[in-house]
């Protein structure tokens, strides 16, 4: 691919320098993956889709829940968003997302999510900021998101078990378009102070579809291209159904779609444990 400085319709702009990342740091623990038959029956009584969803057997991809320890790691605040990502493009010459004129996103929405990524853009994106910055950055893994969006305990959503309109961008909501990231804070933000983790865009996730329990070992974390590759979060196009720090949904890798984004995980290091420890 051509270098985006010898890119020959390439004009000329000012470009932002790279900031690091706004990250949360998730200490080491268990999280109950999946949706218990308990919250099913929960659900049942308020939601008016759960009955539809219980007879046609669609918690079984959320089923049965069980205990996943996972180690200390960081997730991102918030999604990448046009800003960002345009950094990135503008520095390698990377592939246009899909859903921008030209070389570039419109100006209103600079802080919104990226979409019309592929996962193997997030992946290309996370090489370089590592790169640029000294970290390695990748993308979370299914087990790590949950716990970032619901916390130590089993909530429905990220704030509750109880679905509220004015925490999160989806379909209720009526915006019928992404909005900018951290827009529903900090009334819509996980037990970690994580952000827009159901709402606005789904996330592609490093974790290949494979049914519970979950396993860290059997090599799902290995996204290979002819795989299901996971989704989390749910989007503004589609209800609170999906919403949900439970719910999976799942794509090809190579897809592409104006719902679809991402947001960028960290291992923390042995040595940075032993500092925070020391703290």
């Amino acid at each position: 691919m051509m270098p985006a400085d010898k890119h020959p319709m390439k004009p000329k702009i000012d470009i932002p320098q790279i900031t690091p990342p706004v990250m949360k740091g998730i200490p080491e623990g268990n999280v109950k993956m999946g949706t218990s038959l308990e919250q099913v029956a929960q659900m049942l009584q308020y939601e008016d889709w759960a009955e539809e969803w219980y007879t046609h057997d669609l918690f079984a991809a959320e089923q049965p829940q069980h205990n996943v320890n996972i180690p200390a790691f960081e997730i991102a605040t918030y999604q990448v968003t046009n800003a960002e990502y345009f950094i990135f493009v503008w520095a390698t010459g990377h592939r246009v997302p899909q859903y921008w004129h030209g070389f570039r996103h419109a100006d209103a929405a600079k802080d919104h999510p990226v979409v019309g990524v592929s996962y193997d853009d997030t992946i290309a994106y996370c090489a370089w900021l590592s790169k640029q910055t000294g970290n390695k950055y990748r993308l979370p893994t299914e087990a790590e998101w949950e716990r970032a969006a619901r916390g130590d305990d089993i909530r429905i959503y990220p704030w509750g078990d109880r679905f509220e309109n004015w925490r999160s961008n989806t379909l209720e909501g009526n915006k019928r378009a992404t909005t900018p990231v951290g827009s529903y804070s900090p009334g819509g933000d996980s037990p970690f102070g994580v952000a827009d983790m159901v709402g606005n865009v789904w996330e592609w996730i490093n974790t290949e579809l494979r049914p519970y329990p979950y396993d860290t070992n059997d090599g799902r974390e290995l996204v290979k291209p002819d795989s299901h590759c996971v989704l989390r979060g749910g989007s503004w196009y589609y209800s609170r159904k999906l919403a949900r720090c439970s719910t999976r949904e799942w794509v090809l890798p190579n897809h592409i779609s104006e719902l679809i984004g991402f947001r960028i995980a960290r291992t923390v290091e042995e040595e940075e444990k032993k500092s925070q420890n020391d703290i």
